[in-house]
């Protein structure tokens, strides 16, 4: 199986983890195991855990791992990252010394034509990850009323046109029901203005299929608990690495990762700290690391991509 993947920003994952050769470790998106084959590589008595909703990558992950010498122990788990904490502890595991997170969709499944998540193919509207679930954009788009889909345009891509594509969509899918991505792309492209377009030669179905993915997948409403629940299973010392792709995810890790390194709600002017909340983390990156311009030249994905980093506190108590 060619699951394709360019890790982005891998020497500056590897290097915020600080990886100990016997300590256990969690990929939060296996996908094909780019980062994690290199986490692998640094571990000799530890284990790594690696998860993905997409049994392809699964697979993929399985293969690639086992052309790895080592005695490392690696342990792929089917499911969501967003449920790791419940599938980490069925494998009786309660603490991790690193955690990374590499959001979004993979680079294979963008190129796998028939899984619908790009506009530049035409393929059956479907933008699943896990392939077992029921939800896909072919539903979406067309059995949510129009109000429903504008929100969805509106919030998860940040779509000034979102009225006028949720109302496109309505009209057309009255006389035949909208299937494919290239019926999709039709619908925006007779929805924006020409001269409306962006300037920056960004294709004008982006917004929409970015919100119809992150609507599919449910990507954003469980991501701040999940990595509060992530940041609590880290030993002291350990660190949660968190790569982002859009300024949806990548708003919600700031805000969280701030949340948890200053936690406390007293009123600023207040002396002393009253709420009796404690810092769980300490920031390692205050501003999100991005891809050097060596980088960017060999691998253009990572134009998009920051990382962030938080510390586990060494005397942090769980916070509510």
């Amino acid at each position: 199986m060619d699951f394709h993947h360019l890790p982005v920003l891998l020497s500056e994952c590897l290097d915020a983890l600080q990886i100990r050769p016997e300590g256990t470790y969690l990929d939060c998106t296996l996908g094909g195991a780019g980062h994690s084959s290199q986490i692998y590589r640094r571990l000799t008595t530890g284990t790594l855990f690696g998860i993905d909703r997409d049994a392809d990558a699964i697979a993929a992950a399985k293969e690639r791992m086992s052309a790895i010498a080592g005695s490392a122990r690696f342990v792929p788990i089917h499911g969501n990252f967003h449920d790791a904490p419940a599938l980490l502890r069925q494998e009786g595991v309660c603490a991790l010394d690193g955690i990374l997170a590499d959001l979004g969709v993979s680079s294979y499944q963008l190129d796998q034509r028939e899984r619908g998540f790009s506009y530049h193919d035409d393929a059956p509207l479907d933008m699943r990850m896990d392939r077992t679930q029921d939800m896909s954009a072919r539903q979406i788009v067309n059995e949510y009323d129009e109000d429903a889909l504008c929100r969805i345009f509106a919030d998860y891509g940040e779509e000034k046109w979102a009225r006028q594509i949720a109302r496109v969509i309505c009209d057309r899918r009255v006389h035949s029901p909208i299937e494919t991505t290239a019926q999709l792309v039709n619908i925006v492209d007779a929805a924006i203005p020409k001269k409306f377009r962006a300037k920056d030669g960004s294709h004008p179905a982006r917004r929409t299929f970015q919100a119809l993915r992150i609507a599919v997948n449910d990507e954003l409403a469980p991501l701040e608990p999940c990595l509060t629940a992530l940041a609590k299973m880290l030993s002291p010392g350990g660190r949660l690495c968190v790569i982002t792709f859009h300024s949806l995810e990548d708003r919600i890790v700031k805000n969280t990762f701030r949340r948890l390194a200053d936690p406390c709600t007293c009123p600023k002017n207040m002396p002393v700290c009253v709420c009796g909340k404690k810092p769980l983390v300490r920031l390692i990156t205050r501003k999100p690391i991005c891809a050097s311009d060596e980088e960017l030249r060999e691998n253009p994905r990572s134009r998009s991509a920051n990382l962030r980093v938080v510390e586990r506190l060494e005397d942090a108590n769980a916070i509510s």
